[in-house]
């Protein structure tokens, strides 16, 4: 019954004495211990769990607890928690324990939800299916010959399965929409700045947003309201007023939106036909509800995932320069000299896939192909957020496809990184644009495989973005 429930129920179970913080906890720990075979947890910090419930239980009784009290969160490889192991999926990292918390997670603490433990990712957030793990892959719930996407795919699985409510995620190029995707949830990807990432494990600092994976858009939204807003830590964090985002939800549910989608995304050829039937079902829904739904044309579409894919793998290449084995982390035994330290450590510690997107970030950086890769990247990036900005000018949202395909089978793309690069074919535009979107449920496929409908808005309109999400889910 609990995992069907939004948090709003359980603080209610929680306030009347029907449940405990200690009971809920359990409960969770009891799913993952039954489920451990999907991989979806690193780290189980049971201890420290329970601690936390029966100190938030007495809270609850003296009526002082918090905002989230009882929340049961899963994080991500990626978020730093005090006193506790980041490995951000990589060999490189082991044994490295965090000094401090990140300030998501420092918000979330301070509102008194539970943090349960740490989620499998691929390594440093690179790919699009959990598969590049150093732990090893995750397993879709659904289907355990399947991926559950990634990079968040622990997270998202934890969510899917009641380890815990709500699961906490970094995106990069959709690595929370993409998973929430395959496995039927609700996943956010903010604004970015709109949350701080300090204490995020940097993958492409100038993409990377923490998001939020959960079964409910209620529950996204109380987190959000949490996590967001400044921070002194972080100098690139928007100083934008924060929106009491749970309780706008339940405002502007009867107006009528005007909306957009892109008519190569759903004439694209790479795409699904039951995904392609999918959307196309819910745009005429939506025209039968008095929304003006139209299709325009995009012409900057086709350079969406290369400048992603240049700019991202530059900022990897400058990123993961630190992790050297001098300072903290692997260091390999196998070397004779500095140089060779450095090489072995790295060759070792990083995996297959980290390692490719380093040298490709190294060659887009390299003096000879600075200015006709890394430079004519970004200055395409700056045409295609103008591009996308002059179509919010006119309309409140874009709806397109989360991902081409549904959850495909492990292994199906490991040989082959174009084809798994082209996972990111719909959701990296978001990062690119820094505009925040949002997955959500639309039906299954033939084989009863969840399909992901996204939504984008324009800077910080996370609440119209919620409500229009919520209104959706429950259209009949």
């Amino acid at each position: 019954m609990l995992r069907s429930l939004a948090y709003s129920e359980i603080r209610q179970l929680l306030e009347r004495g029907e449940l405990t913080c200690i009971e809920l906890t359990k409960n969770h720990l009891s799913v993952i211990e039954k489920k451990k075979n999907l991989n979806a947890f690193l780290s189980v910090y049971e201890r420290d769990a329970l601690t936390q419930a029966a100190v938030i239980d007495q809270k609850i009784k003296s009526r002082t607890a918090g905002k989230l009290a009882g929340l049961v969160v899963g994080l991500k490889d990626m978020l730093c928690y005090k006193d506790h192991p980041l490995q951000a999926g990589s060999k490189i990292l082991e044994g490295y324990i965090s000094p401090y918390n990140a300030t998501a997670v420092q918000r979330l603490l301070d509102e008194d939800a539970i943090i349960i433990g740490r989620q499998n990712c691929d390594e440093f957030g690179m790919g699009s299916s959990n598969e590049n793990s150093s732990f090893g892959p995750v397993l879709n719930d659904l289907d355990h010959s399947r991926v559950p996407g990634g990079s968040s795919g622990g997270s998202a699985v934890a969510v899917q399965t009641g380890m815990c409510q709500v699961s906490i995620g970094s995106d990069t190029g959709g690595s929370v929409r993409q998973p929430s995707a395959f496995c039927g949830l609700v996943g956010l990807k903010p604004t970015y700045s709109r949350i701080s990432r300090f204490g995020l494990a940097a993958y492409a600092s100038s993409f990377d947003c923490v998001g939020i994976l959960a079964k409910h858009v209620e529950d996204v939204a109380m987190v959000l309201e949490v996590m967001a807003g400044s921070d002194e830590y972080d100098s690139t964090v928007s100083r934008n007023e924060i929106d009491f985002y749970s309780e706008e939800l339940s405002k502007g549910r009867q107006s009528k939106f005007r909306i957009a989608y892109m008519q190569d995304t759903i004439e694209n050829n790479a795409l699904q036909p039951e995904i392609k039937n999918a959307i196309i079902h819910k745009i005429d829904q939506l025209k039968r509800k008095g929304h003006t739904v139209e299709g325009i044309d995009f012409p900057l579409n086709e350079y969406v995932l290369p400048t992603y894919y240049i700019l991202a793998t530059a900022e990897a290449s400058a990123n993961l320069s630190r992790f050297d084995g001098i300072r903290y982390g692997y260091r390999s035994e196998n070397t004779v000299d500095l140089a060779s330290l450095y090489k072995k450590t790295r060759s070792e510690g990083f995996g297959k896939e980290v390692q490719r997107r380093i040298l490709l970030g190294t060659f887009v950086l390299s003096s000879n192909y600075y200015d006709a890769y890394y430079s004519k990247a970004q200055k395409v990036r700056r045409l295609i957020r103008n591009e996308i900005k002059k179509v919010f000018e006119k309309y409140d949202f874009i709806l397109m496809p989360t991902t081409p395909t549904t959850a495909f089978k492990l292994g199906e793309h490991s040989d082959n990184p174009l084809e798994m690069y082209l996972a990111d074919l719909f959701s990296v535009q978001a990062n690119v644009a820094g505009i925040p979107a949002i997955s959500i449920p639309c039906g299954v496929d033939m084989q009863g495989l969840p399909i992901g409908l996204q939504l984008m808005a324009d800077d910080f309109e996370e609440t119209k973005l919620l409500v229009f999400s919520k209104m959706i889910l429950e259209m009949n």
